[in-house]
């Protein structure tokens, strides 16, 4: 039953001449037996037993959303070109623009002949033809639209020459040193339009912080201009794996199959990139092979004390008492395996002397799993408290001697 609706999915979007693409670019999604995109029990049985991953992409890399951690990685700094996958640099300055008050949701953008004249995917904006920016963005990333996508940037920037400016400014201040950007949408072959997996882990990494970008990117199916144009999200995953957030689809025929997703469970959000593959379905395979292995095989914890830590009492000082904090990143990755053997040993003084200044070092907190150190974690000081002087001492003499018995 399920590959009848799929044919009939299938053969109904490829009538609806609004939703096709070029056929060298296109990022419409193949007809498929949806079990075939079930989570495979090997890669999870693979990270239960230790065995990294195998992928056929030839370019990859895994990391976890909140600590940005590598897991896995396969000529993950190799340059190579992105194709559509360049649009998530597309979306992060538009949702950076949104959320900034730049520009909203409901503006409406009228086409420009040039953003009307792009290839590839696209959603045959006509050139005047007017959407609102809720509409493009829904376009762009549902359908991989590379009309939509410059017209988003024209919008916000002016022009997509000003707006790739834009896009590179970006990638530096994200520390995404191997990449260039040529265009908004990675359509256009250029020797100089180059990213790498790590790259552009790091900026999927910063659209998916951003909450509102779900709404698009969890989308399977959708229209526009009334529903004479129909959606359906280039990204696979999104139908068919658990938990799966996102994030952009990417096809040339000089780039390969490139995708990078993202997917969440019980709080612990992955990021895959691959880039390269041979065909549609291995791209979808690389991601799924990468995301089983990391939920099967690691999970986050809080580094931070098991228990709350309490004030501790400073001798001399005008403040009698300073809480201590738990400094830098609040998360840990670690393996399942070394969950079963975890430790935290907490060294914190009964008594500090002032002065204390807010961010002295005042303890650690150290992570084990059995003899191994995973991390070791700084415990400071939340506030100041000045050392009292000889008339704040001498007062403070006169009030316990004719106040016993108070603190």
């Amino acid at each position: 039953m399920k590959r009848v609706f799929a044919a009939i999915l299938i053969f109904a979007f490829i009538l609806t001449p609004a939703a096709r693409a070029v056929e060298e670019y296109a990022e419409i999604p193949a007809e498929t037996d949806s079990a075939e995109y079930v989570p495979g029990e090997a890669a999870a049985q693979d990270a239960i037993a230790g065995a990294e991953p195998v992928v056929a992409a030839p370019s990859a890399i895994l990391i976890e959303r909140k600590t940005g951690e590598v897991i896995f990685e396969k000529n993950a700094d190799e340059r190579r070109e992105p194709a559509s996958v360049t649009k998530i640099m597309t979306l992060l300055l538009v949702v950076e623009a949104l959320e900034e008050g730049a520009i909203a949701l409901e503006d409406k953008v009228t086409c420009s002949a040039h953003a009307a004249s792009m290839g590839g995917s696209q959603i045959y904006l006509r050139e005047g033809e007017v959407m609102t920016v809720h509409e493009l963005l829904k376009a762009t990333v549902v359908n991989s639209a590379n009309d939509a996508a410059v017209a988003l940037g024209e919008y916000v920037a002016g022009s997509e020459t000003a707006f790739v400016a834009r896009m590179n400014a970006r990638a530096g201040e994200l520390s995404m040193g191997n990449t260039v950007f040529t265009n908004c949408t990675g359509l256009l072959e250029s020797k100089a339009h180059r990213t790498t997996a790590r790259d552009i882990a790091a900026m999927s990494r910063e659209l998916i912080g951003h909450e509102m970008i779900r709404e698009y990117t969890t989308i399977w199916m959708d229209s526009l201009r009334g529903g004479a144009t129909e959606l359906v999200n280039t990204n696979r995953l999104i139908h068919y794996f658990d938990g799966a957030t996102g994030l952009k689809t990417g096809f040339t025929t000089a780039a390969g199959y490139c995708l990078s997703a993202t997917a969440e469970r019980d709080g612990v959000e992955y990021i895959s990139v691959t880039l390269g593959d041979r065909t549609s379905n291995d791209r979808f395979e690389s991601a799924r092979t990468l995301l089983t292995y990391a939920f099967a095989a690691y999970t986050l914890i809080a580094a931070e004390p098991d228990a709350a830590l309490a004030p501790v009492k400073v001798q001399l000082g005008k403040t009698r008492y300073v809480q201590p904090l738990v400094e830098g990143e609040p998360w840990l990755l670690v393996s399942r395996a070394e969950l079963r053997t975890l430790t935290k040993t907490l060294i914190l003084p009964e008594k500090l002397v002032a002065p204390v200044a807010a961010g002295d070092e005042v303890g650690s907190l150290t992570i084990k799993s059995g003899e191994k150190v995973l991390a070791q974690v700084k415990i400071v000081a939340g506030e100041d408290s000045a050392r009292l002087r000889w008339v704040d001492i001498f007062a403070e003499f006169l009030r316990m001697l004719f106040a016993p018995g108070r603190e």
